[in-house]
């Protein structure tokens, strides 16, 4: 360990399932329904998946779509404080990232050495921080295209939009949209516009599942 300044992921052999788990058991219990659209081809590519970031359950949303779609193991990068305190986490994929500290670049250098490994899904939030479920002014920052710009390797990026709509149900349900990136442009500002395009989109259709 040494001079490591992070928290790296780990995933324990009864901690991990158990996760998966209890992700699949909670979605059953407090959705009515769960619908995934869109499609992503199966290119046998490390994916590196980013997200909204809205509430706790983000990273629960995308360990289900990982079992659902994807079958990797499982990363996600965590705010040093939450991981220390929610430690079982960092037994179910989770590494620590430590925001206006020397440590952050050894967090996205741990992302980038995870995304050289094809059977691996990282999740990133660019926001960096959770946001109002109201707030769509997306505003990333820069961890994304400095991971994207040393991999030596191809992967896939995905966008996930994830969306909460009761309609006549006394439990909400739970919508959420993925898309491949296909540019070839991996500049915060413009993977940037891309999610916030998809996601106007996605609110555009999400309205149609009313009619």
């Amino acid at each position: 360990m040494g001079n490591q300044l992070i928290l790296k992921a780990k995933h324990n052999a009864i901690i991990y399932p158990f996760f998966k788990w209890y992700i699949r058991l909670k979605i059953r219990s407090e959705f009515h329904a769960v619908k995934i659209t869109g499609e992503v081809s199966g290119r046998n590519l490390p994916v590196l998946l980013i997200t909204n970031h809205n509430s706790w359950w983000d990273g629960l949303w995308v360990e289900w779509v990982n079992q659902q779609v994807f079958k990797r193991r499982f990363y996600f990068m965590m705010l040093e404080e939450q991981l220390r305190k929610f430690w079982f986490f960092n037994y179910t994929g989770g590494f620590s990232v430590k925001k206006n500290s020397k440590s952050i670049i050894e967090s996205l250098a741990y992302a980038r050495e995870l995304l050289t490994d094809r059977q691996n899904l990282v999740l990133m939030y660019p926001q960096g921080k959770i946001h109002s479920i109201h707030d769509s002014d997306f505003q990333f920052e820069k961890g994304i295209e400095y991971v994207l710009k040393r991999l030596d390797n191809p992967i896939q990026l995905v966008f996930m939009v994830s969306l909460i709509d009761y309609f006549s149900n006394p439990k909400p349900g739970l919508f959420l949209y993925l898309k491949e990136y296909a540019e070839n442009d991996f500049t915060t500002k413009a993977i940037q516009l891309n999610f916030s395009e998809f996601y106007q989109n996605c609110i555009e259709q999400q309205k149609r599942e009313a009619k």
